[in-house]
């Protein structure tokens, strides 16, 4: 007895237990990509229902199995509660910034902040929300950072194209904030 496609994705998925490409899913399995992602999309809605506690996410051009969130609860109760890394409004400015500029680096981090960003890019990458994306062909080389899928995945994004875009009012709102404060600062000076 030949096994559908579809089982075949969902054990390739939940075997491999991190991101596989589009491209490898069609490769592996012979198929045409449209195909394998219809095929993806189908297993995603079956997924979806409440009989299930895992669930398939798109991550870019990938596709990932894992466990749905009302799952977790009883997942801790069983193993040990895994560290969840604490993102601090330092870290969290940091990663914002490395989010809509990427890839960018340390130096351009610290210009905008006004401040070292050492310990909270160097978090990131601990985390594995950041990573180093290349060197900038500049003198001393630097290192560009960007974010990575596990931010994808920890802030339930698709794609960097659903990042939330600010609202323009509020973004005139600080930035009159910011001319202000540079101006006080270049007046005490």
């Amino acid at each position: 007895m030949r096994m559908n496609y579809e089982a075949l994705i969902e054990g390739i998925l939940f075997t491999m237990g991190q991101p596989v490409e589009r491209e490898s899913l069609a490769a592996a399995l012979d198929l045409p990509e449209p195909m394998v992602e219809s095929l993806v999309e189908s297993l995603m809605e079956k997924y979806e229902s409440e009989e299930h506690g895992l669930k398939i996410i798109r991550l870019e051009n990938s596709f990932q199995m894992c466990t749905k969130q009302e799952c977790y609860e009883p997942l801790i109760r069983i193993a040990s509660r895994p560290k969840k890394p604490v993102l601090t409004d330092v870290v969290l400015e940091t990663l914002a910034i490395i989010a809509y500029k990427q890839p960018i680096t340390k130096q351009e981090i610290e210009r905008i902040r006004g401040v070292s960003s050492d310990h909270a890019v160097n978090k990131l990458v601990e985390y594995g929300l950041a990573c180093e994306a290349g060197r900038l062909n500049a003198p001393g080389r630097p290192i560009l950072f960007a974010t990575t899928e596990e931010f994808l995945r920890r802030f339930q994004l698709d794609s960097l194209e659903n990042l939330p875009v600010p609202n323009p009012e509020k973004l005139a709102e600080i930035q009159e904030e910011v001319a202000e404060e540079t101006k006080e600062i270049a007046v005490t000076v």
